[in-house]
């Protein structure tokens, strides 16, 4: 079934089978969404195919169990009639880079504060309008599968803050901010912020993410200019986990040329978060991400049998931040020009589990190599909790043979 649904007609697409994946609920004990139905039990009249932006955007809402179907490339950044929309069509009140770039130029702004004043107004106006095209929200109690290989959402952003998701068989690719916003103050060179993830679970519960690809392409963060010496980041999260998001299980995805991955809490002082953001990722390949993949905020997070292969700009795989309890098994680091150390990233957590590991065919202890190379940062061992919604794991020795070719979209059987 590898190229489920290419051949059969809009009849057979409609009418649900055991074997169709739009009727599939996730299986029991597959990750912390355990019970997860989607739309599985929708009826003829709540079940469509789409292939337009404005299709999509109707078919996912409401919470009346649901399955779309989702056919060739949509791009989110068209208009009603289907035309493509470049950013100077969303640019109001005379917003223009060059202006942007004049108004807050840190030899005359400075450093020491966040941009405002008429450009400032003008940038955060043009995010919105292209927020109202490329933000599509999805409704409680909805499956949506991308037909065959060549399923695709460009520029988009699903926005999920509901109960009972499944996302299947879907690329998401170039989910770009045409208006990023200068923060001379992130850091301690200032950083370029942008909007719209690829997916985004903002407080939603019980959802499975299962055989995506998400992607960069045809435009990758490298194809940016520069300006006030940081890169002009343009893409934000491909699938991040915040707002108190819970009951989440990602598997056997491939995650790539991107920066910042998967987030998973989005503030150290949001405390609310704690007790939820309970989150599986597993089988999945990250391959030349350059970090979060994923990095944890408070949540209860078993990482097992993923494949991290690290490219140029690699940062770091496992980021352990506040109250953070991460139980890693069996993943399979290849790192060209790091060291084992690069598993992990402390970013003011206490400890991590990590066992049954392997860098670059051998097994090693991440978190002793971690401590070695960080002595004042050190991670402990030891967190609160011990996964049971799991079924599947293997040696991370076999995932390099068996995860490439068998994850992402255009894979699902």
């Amino acid at each position: 079934m590898k190229l489920f649904m290419a051949a059969l007609t809009a009849a057979t697409l409609l009418s649900p089978t055991a074997t169709d994946p739009g009727h599939q609920a996730l299986p029991a004990k597959d990750g912390w969404a355990n019970g997860t139905t989607g739309g599985s039990a929708a009826t003829a009249g709540h079940v469509t195919t789409v292939s337009t932006r404005d299709q999509l955007a109707a078919a996912v809402k409401g919470d009346t169990p649901k399955i779309v179907y989702v056919s060739g490339t949509i791009d989110a950044n068209t208009n009603s009639s289907g035309k493509a929309l470049s950013c100077q069509d969303y640019a109001v009140d005379g917003y223009t880079l060059a202006g942007y770039l004049k108004a807050y130029d840190p030899a005359t702004w400075g450093r020491t504060k966040v941009p405002s004043g008429p450009q400032e107004s003008a940038r955060a106006a043009s995010e919105s309008a292209q927020a109202a095209r490329v933000e599509i929200k999805v409704g409680a109690n909805t499956t949506i599968v991308g037909v065959g290989a060549t399923a695709r959402l460009l520029g988009g952003n699903l926005i999920v803050k509901s109960d009972n998701v499944i996302i299947r068989n879907l690329t998401f690719a170039d989910a770009f901010d045409c208006f990023p916003q200068w923060d001379p103050t992130d850091g301690s060179t200032g950083n370029w912020n942008s909007q719209f993830d690829n997916v985004s679970l903002a407080g939603a519960t019980h959802v499975w993410v299962d055989h995506d690809t998400f992607t960069d392409a045809p435009y990758p963060d490298s194809k940016e200019p520069t300006y006030f010496g940081r890169p002009f980041q343009q893409h934000d999260g491909q699938l991040d986990i915040t707002s108190a998001a819970d009951l989440v299980t990602v598997e056997r995805n491939v995650f790539t040329q991107h920066d910042k991955t998967m987030l998973i809490g989005n503030s150290d002082s949001k405390t609310s978060d704690a007790g939820h953001l309970r989150v599986t990722v597993h089988h999945n390949v990250f391959d030349g991400v350059l970090e979060r993949a994923p990095r944890v905020r408070f949540g209860q997070v078993h990482v097992y049998d993923n494949l991290y292969r690290s490219g140029a700009g690699f940062d770091y795989s496992l980021g352990v931040g506040k109250q953070s309890q991460i139980y890693a098994q069996n993943n399979n680091f290849q790192f060209s020009g790091v060291t084992a150390a690069a598993a992990l990233h402390n970013w003011g957590g206490t400890g991590i589990h990590a066992t049954g590991s392997v860098v670059n065919g051998a097994s090693v202890d991440v978190v002793a190599a971690f401590n070695a190379a960080n002595p004042g940062t050190p991670l402990g061992t030891t967190v609160n909790w011990t996964p049971t919604l799991y079924t599947d794991l293997q040696p991370a020795s076999g995932l390099p043979s068996q995860l490439p070719g068998s994850t992402g979209a255009g894979h699902l059987g």
